[in-house]
């Protein structure tokens, strides 16, 4: 292809067009091309990039609902620009598209910006094997605004900003750095599996994998979970933890419900104690002034139990008026909510609040570390009892209907707090034999256990300061999610999971955590999470209705057969590498964990076996996270959530991007609904097929309209809460001006 990089002459331009209209003979190019023209021969003297806006833009906004493909002439053009871009920085012919990937590797390892054990790791005679995998055809897979994002965000740049990797360099580098550890035997295969899964958009890896895999700088999990202890001492030790997590691009989700309550004593002093807000407030600091390597300021959710006392506080945290002093605006929130609570908010009942530091000191146990064993019955609601029974412990008592309204009235102006219910979550726990699951963390898909670290200090006999900490539970979220539409269309689930497992696995060992309890942690329990997107993208190209049964079923098929491969190839990674080393007593190994599902087929039993006798290399295996930025850059919807519209504007700087729903056209378009148009319940009843099959959770929104009634949000909740699911994620509300007919409708 002529590279239009170098000439602005009108017939170089035409030619690039012929060349464009023979790849997209299926669009209209005449209007296209003669303004193209038309603005050359008026500006003759455009430089290369002014040219190469020109196409794009011209592409841009030809996209519509009706020739939705003219992202993909953007995409090419863009495409050609960093082949141009590359070629230069890299010194090589642009015709090539790509060329020299030793070279990049030795010359970005000397930039510092590529960690040096690739070059030292991998001889250059793999290095040029693995170089001759690289497919360029792979890049026409990319939409405009996916090649744009990954280009913008994750690509390795010089310090400088020039364009060095280009997308299926970068594909390669983190398969070559998640199987840098693998035996020498297979390793070269391993990489260039792993690379056909990447390169294919099969599925992706998480955001701090994409971004940091091969780099000398960032960690590469997405987020982290830690349990503060009552002390002065460990709530500073867990803000100092927060802010190096922070700093190397962690989301963090905190459990406060051990902190003290506003008016309880400290040191016997009665009424002293402020409480979790100030507490909350430095969190908040933390997450402003610590950003994510300068790309994001910190992600910090808070989660509190709703019997604390300080509840009314903390559900008004993020609400727009009243006094700032007790206002965290930039953190996120979330409510632990036992199943007692929910009965008695259905029943119209009270329901009591306690001080956490007094009910330890009276009762001498702690209530948060307690949940129900059976739905109904159990060790939580016993101690509740208690401690309302119990007239040395100080209480308030409000109806339970009051506190949730206060939880709905912060959801429809803030769309927090997210709802973690905790005794379904640890009922559901493969690993209850050794600990508990207090809170989820910032998008609401992780379900691991957690504890506090307690920090003692000594002075030794030459003088020495001797600080010791007895670490916590401290959860580690290592992701990467499955494109639906993508792998099942094309019939590679079992092929693509394999692979991605140890893709995943791989990541515990070779991260480099700053939190050395999260260290400890993530190799005790290896937990992974994989995940999927593209769930709306799937059911329009399968041509089925979102309201409808057939669309629970094929939800349950699905996920079921998703869970059998996963807990599989975990299970041949365990015969080969080891069972994690908390195996022995969980669920896995008992078999509860299959009891519970109901997993009484032969093959599921099969799979029981083997279990049984060789493990499971991972103690946690799968979460459905949200996923947006990743699934824009496959091409497909994000997580399991509907569209909100079939054609929208991406925002930039300068200019906005259209962007249609995935493979639309007129077979699919009547299967793409607005969220905002579809029946919640419905979702529920899908996102309860897929959960009993996820042994983690779900990042799942609820969608209402802005003059929801509280009522229906109400029987949302309730209806998640009866249907088993462990978390909800956001509640979202439109604005007055969304549209109020659907347009499959009139499609």
């Amino acid at each position: 292809m002529v590279n239009v990089l170098q000439t602005s002459a009108i017939e170089e331009v035409s030619s690039y067009i012929n060349d464009l209209k023979e790849r997209f003979s299926h669009l209209y190019f005449d209007d296209f091309e003669e303004k193209i023209e038309q603005t050359v021969a008026a500006r003759p003297n455009m430089d290369q990039d002014q040219l190469v806006n020109l196409l794009t833009l011209a592409s841009l906004e030809r996209i519509s609902i009706d020739e939705p493909d003219w992202t993909y002439v953007a995409s090419t053009v863009y495409l050609d620009q960093l082949y141009a871009k590359a070629a230069k920085s890299r010194n090589y012919d642009a015709s090539l598209k790509y060329s020299s990937f030793g070279e990049l590797l030795e010359v970005l390892t000397d930039k510092g910006i590529y960690n040096n054990q690739l070059v030292t790791s991998y001889t250059k005679e793999e290095i040029n094997e693995l170089a001759n995998i690289i497919d360029p055809t792979k890049d026409s897979l990319f939409t405009y605004i996916g090649l744009l994002t990954l280009a913008d965000r994750y690509l390795a740049k010089s310090h400088e900003g020039d364009v060095y990797e280009l997308p299926q360099d970068r594909f390669l580098i983190i398969a070559m750095t998640l199987m840098m550890k693998e035996a020498k035997d297979k390793r070269l295969s391993l990489v260039k599996e792993a690379y056909w899964a990447l390169s294919n958009l099969y599925m992706t890896v998480a955001t701090p994998t994409l971004s940091n895999a091969g780099k000398s700088y960032g960690q590469l999990s997405s987020c982290f979970i830690d349990t503060i202890d009552d002390s002065l001492r460990g709530i500073y030790d867990s803000n100092t933890d927060v802010a190096n997590l922070s700093k190397n691009g962690g989301g963090i989700g905190i459990y406060l419900g051990k902190i003290r309550s506003r008016g309880s004593d400290i040191k016997g002093f009665k009424g002293v104690s402020s409480g979790v807000i100030p507490w909350m407030k430095q969190l908040n600091n933390t997450a402003v002034s610590v950003d994510q390597l300068g790309q994001r300021q910190g992600a910090i959710a808070v989660y509190l139990d709703v019997w604390h006392k300080d509840i009314d506080s903390f559900l008004d945290a993020r609400l727009n008026n009243g006094d700032e002093r007790q206002r965290t605006h930039d953190l996120f929130t979330g409510v632990c909510i036992p199943d007692l609570f929910m009965e008695k908010v259905e029943n119209r009942e009270d329901w009591y609040l306690f001080d956490p530091h007094e009910v330890r000191r009276v009762m001498g146990y702690s209530l948060e570390d307690f949940y129900d064993e059976e739905k109904g019955a159990g060790t939580f609601r016993t101690k509740y009892e208690e401690c309302v029974q119990n007239e040395a412990l100080s209480k308030r008592v409000i109806p339970a209907i009051d506190v949730f309204k206060r939880i709905m009235i912060s959801q429809l102006e803030t769309g927090t707090p997210y709802m973690f219910y905790r005794d379904t979550a640890n009922r559901m726990n493969a690993n209850r034999h050794n600990g508990m699951i207090y809170c989820s963390n910032l998008c609401t898909e992780i379900m691991q256990n957690t504890s506090s670290t307690v920090v003692t200090e000594e002075v030794t006999v030459d003088g020495k300061i001797v600080i010791t900490k007895d670490p916590g539970d401290f959860v580690v979220c290592n992701l990467s999610s499955i494109s639906l539409a993508k792998a099942v269309e094309e019939d590679v689930l079992e092929r693509l999971i394999s692979i991605q497992v140890r893709m995943l696995d791989n990541v515990i060992d070779l991260n480099n955590i700053p939190v050395l309890q999260a260290e400890i942690t993530n190799k005790k329990y290896r937990a992974v999470g994989l995940g999927t997107f593209g769930w709306s993208h799937l059911l329009a190209l399968k041509k089925m209705v979102w309201e409808s049964d057939e669309a629970v079923e094929y939800c349950d098929a699905l996920y079921e057969k998703i869970a059998y491969l996963t807990i599989e190839a975990s299970m041949e990674l365990a015969k080969e590498k080891g069972a994690y080393p908390l195996f022995k007593g969980s669920d896995w190994d008992n078999g509860s964990y299959f009891d519970k599902r109901e997993y009484v087929s032969s093959s599921w039993q099969e799979l029981r076996q083997k279990v049984k006798e060789h493990g499971v290399r991972n103690g946690y295996l799968m979460a459905v996270a949200p996923n947006s930025s990743t699934s824009i850059i496959a091409g497909s919807t994000a997580s399991i959530d509907p569209i909100f519209r079939k054609f929208y504007s991406e925002e930039k700087k300068n200019y906005k991007i259209p962007v249609t729903a995935p493979d639309l056209n007129a077979q699919t378009t009547w299967y793409y609904k607005s969220v905002y148009l579809i029946d919640q319940q419905w979702s529920i009843k899908q996102n309860a097929k897929r959960q009993r099959h996820i042994d983690q959770s779900i990042s799942f929104n609820l969608y209402v309209r802005n003059d929801v009634k509280a009522k229906e949000l109400l029987d949302m909740h309730l209806t998640a809460w009866k249907e088993d699911l462990k978390t909800t994620y956001y509640v979202r509300s439109t604005s007055s001006d969304v549209i109020e007919e659907c347009e499959s409708c009139h499609s």
